[in-house]
C-alpha cells in the first residue's frame, strides 16, 4: 500500500472459528481498530453468526477460497469454482490465496473479478516454533508505512494471539500508525 502514508492494514486469515474469532473481535473493538478478515467459505457456512458479527462490527471481509485450497495443485477451473463457492457465502470483491501462492494464469483469471490482496508482513503466529513475544517482535521488526499485516484466526494461533495481538496493536499505536481497510 502507500509507503508514504503512516498506516497499516491488519488482516486475519482462515476463520471464522468459535475458538479464535470472538477473542480477535473483542480485542479489535476494545482497541477501536478495524481489520479485514479473509474467510474460508466453509467456515462461514458452519459459523454464520460469527461471520455476521464480523460484518456488524464494521470489519471488512474477503474470500480465502471455500476449502483453503492452493492454486498449485488445482486447475483454473477447479480453483475458480472453489473461490466462487466461497463467494456465495462471503460476497466480497477481495480475495487472498491460501499460503500466498497463486499461479499466474489463476491470478489473471481471478483478478478480472477480484482485487487480489497479499501481504508484506506475515506474523507467523501459526508457527509452533515461535512464542507470542516472537510474533510481536516480527511486527516490530517488519512493520512499515503501508504494511499489510497478516495474523490468523485459527487454532494454531489463538494462544499466541491472546498476548501478541493486543501488544502488537499497542505498539503500532505508540508508533503513530493509523489502521485502515482496503478500498474496493
Amino acid at each position: 500500500m502507500d509507503r508514504h502514508e503512516h498506516a497499516v492494514y491488519l488482516t486475519f486469515d482462515d476463520g471464522p472459528i468459535p475458538e479464535a474469532t470472538p477473542f480477535i473481535l473483542d480485542t479489535l473493538r476494545n482497541e477501536g481498530v478495524k481489520a479485514t478478515f479473509f474467510c474460508v467459505g466453509d467456515n462461514v457456512r458452519k459459523y454464520p453468526e460469527l461471520f455476521k458479527r464480523i460484518l456488524e462490527e464494521g470489519h471488512q471481509v474477503g474470500n480465502h477460497t471455500h476449502n483453503h485450497i492452493g492454486s498449485l495443485r488445482h486447475t483454473i477451473k477447479e480453483y475458480s469454482y472453489n473461490v466462487e463457492k466461497a463467494n456465495a457465502y462471503i460476497h466480497s470483491r477481495l480475495m487472498r490465496p491460501p499460503h500466498g501462492w497463486m499461479r499466474l494464469p489463476h491470478y489473471a483469471w481471478l483478478s478480472r473479478k477480484f482485487k487480489i490482496v497479499m501481504w508484506d508482513l506475515v506474523t507467523r503466529d501459526y508457527s509452533k516454533w515461535l512464542t507470542a513475544e516472537d510474533v510481536v517482535n516480527n511486527v516490530k521488526r517488519y512493520a512499515r508505512n503501508g504494511s499489510i499485516i497478516t495474523f490468523h484466526d485459527s487454532l494454531k494461533s489463538i494462544e499466541k494471539l491472546k498476548t501478541a495481538l493486543p501488544e502488537s496493536i499497542h505498539w503500532l499505536k505508540e508508533q503513530g500508525y493509523v489502521f485502515k481497510t482496503f478500498e474496493v
